[in-house]
């Protein structure tokens, strides 16, 4: 059984779908007017991590992400500019230059980390008509007001507004704030729907609209339509970070249950903490203080390297960032990298493992050795079964208790470290757990090698048949002849690697 933990309850759920196996996902996507930072793609990481649990768990997941190209406003509520025209003027070029350009980024960064697309990308700009029409219905049904030239949601009208953010029972200091700056306001938490009247002159995107002159619409209006028209009028989870809890989900929830009439609309609210940084701060554009993956890869870490990084943290923890902590988690993907092609050299090379066999032949030993070959053989695959089954159990128990991809992680390292498992189990069970980590271990392979000299391949194998005889200190000695030479000999489960030393 899976359990998510819904932030509308405050407690973790058993997942019981509307329509089973079939279910709806939406997750709020990036507003295109920059680069993404890694904070930002916490979030991305965490939504395909649960993608990957429910196709994990056979359910057939429908899955819808917003490119919003419109209407968010530099704060997430009603005040402040545009941010597509605070990126056009930043880079002076036109609104769509500028969504067009940092979608593709926010794509290529998608890529880059291994992330499922979504089944269905929807942009702001290309559903204007459905927005239309879902406040039309919210005016019928008396939840707005025009003031200001703007069209608002009259929160007054729905008494549990809020319920998401807890807002009845907690002060929000923020949003009174924000009731001053606009005085059109019936409520304190009332927003608008559609911009009639643009704050900025040099606002571009503008469609005509049956309250006024021409104009756009609210940020969060864009949400409950595009998930109305993909998903249907209610569908089971909806995905976001925390800071979308008080505002953004609040607001998309209150007109979506106004004009539907429907409770829950969404059954499940799933949400992630913040990327903080060491001095407690969390990342920001707003706070300036941002990284993106083009610049992790100018200090040598690539995206997959902050995948694991966001593994080792449960999504509902706060993520504390620095180097020293992404150079670890940089340092344990590339020991598991390392692992992977040792399995993989093993799968091929498991002719190596008939050497004794050889040499009990000469001995004329040869049918008591296939006789007790196959006994062992007959033990070792049983017992190989059911350790396999445990670790399936284990593995899919924890990915089920609300995505805990710490334990995950910690279970596959348990797995690599099984001195009684063989390698070709291990690899399959590896590429099946990547699954839902998603580290793409399917495509490793090994580095090119150097060609190494005729005499240093003859020790190396000199020194591999000492250790078959159990005889260490010639082994030990070989072993310094090759390094003396300029080469390094490591033990793998396929036999041995030698590489030459590097200064």
């Amino acid at each position: 059984m899976l359990y998510l933990y819904n932030t509308l309850t405050r407690k973790k759920e058993p997942f019981k779908p509307f329509r089973p196996p079939a279910v709806g996902l939406y997750a709020c996507g990036p507003t295109v007017y920059n680069f993404a930072h890694i904070g930002n793609l916490r979030s991305y990481i965490f939504e395909d991590v649960l993608k990957r649990v429910l196709l994990w768990n056979k359910y057939n997941v429908k899955h819808v992400m917003n490119i919003t190209d419109v209407g968010h406003l530099t704060s997430d509520a009603d005040s402040g500019e545009d941010k597509m025209l605070l990126g056009a003027r930043r880079e002076k070029k036109t609104v769509w230059e500028i969504a067009n350009f940092y979608t593709k980024a926010f794509k290529e960064d998608m890529k880059k980390l291994n992330l499922l697309p979504p089944t269905t990308w929807c942009k702001a700009t290309e559903h204007i008509k459905e927005q239309i029409q879902l406040i039309q219905i919210l005016e019928k049904k008396g939840f707005t007001y025009v003031a200001g030239g703007n069209v608002y949601f009259n929160t007054a009208k729905l008494n549990d507004y809020g319920k998401l953010a807890l807002l009845d029972r907690q002060a929000d200091a923020q949003t009174q704030a924000r009731v001053e700056k606009d005085p059109h306001k019936k409520n304190r938490h009332d927003f608008v729907l559609w911009f009639t009247k643009s704050k900025f002159p040099e606002q571009a995107m503008k469609w005509p609209s049956p309250w006024g002159p021409a104009g756009y619409p609210g940020w969060h209006i864009e949400c409950s339509a595009m998930s109305l028209k993909y998903l249907g009028p209610q569908f089971d989870i909806h995905c976001g970070g925390i800071d979308h809890i008080p505002v953004h989900h609040s607001n998309e929830m209150a007109q979506s249950e106004a004009a539907l009439g429907k409770k829950p609309w969404v059954k499940y609210w799933l949400h992630n903490e913040f990327l903080v940084l060491a001095e407690g701060k969390r990342m920001g554009k707003s706070e300036g203080n941002i990284l993106t993956l083009a610049e992790l890869d100018k200090h040598g870490f690539a995206a997959l390297d902050y995948r694991y990084f966001c593994l080792g943290t449960h999504y509902r923890h706060p993520l504390m960032f620095s180097r020293e902590a992404l150079e670890g988690a940089k340092q344990a993907r590339k020991k598991l990298w390392e692992r992977v092609v040792e399995l993989k050299r093993a799968k091929k090379g498991e002719q190596a493992a008939k050497g004794p066999e050889k040499e009990l032949k000469k001995r004329g030993e040869k049918e008591n050795l296939e006789a007790n070959m196959e006994e062992d053989m007959e033990e070792s695959m049983e017992e190989g079964k059911t350790r396999v089954h445990k670790y399936l159990q284990q593995f899919t128990e924890q990915v089920n208790d609300d995505l805990n991809t710490p334990q995950a992680l910690a279970t596959t390292w348990n797995l690599l470290h099984d001195e009684k498992l063989g390698g070709q189990e291990k690899y399959q069970l590896l590429l099946q757990f990547d699954q839902v980590l998603g580290l793409d271990l399917k495509k490793v392979r090994a580095p090119k090698r150097e060609k190494v000299p005729a005499g240093i391949i003859k020790l190396a194998e000199e020194r591999l048949q000492a250790r078959k005889q159990n005889d260490w200190t010639k082994a030990d000695a070989l072993r310094q002849k090759i390094q003396e030479r300029g080469y390094q000999i490591d033990d793998t489960l396929a036999g041995y690697e030698v590489k030459k030393l590097t200064n």
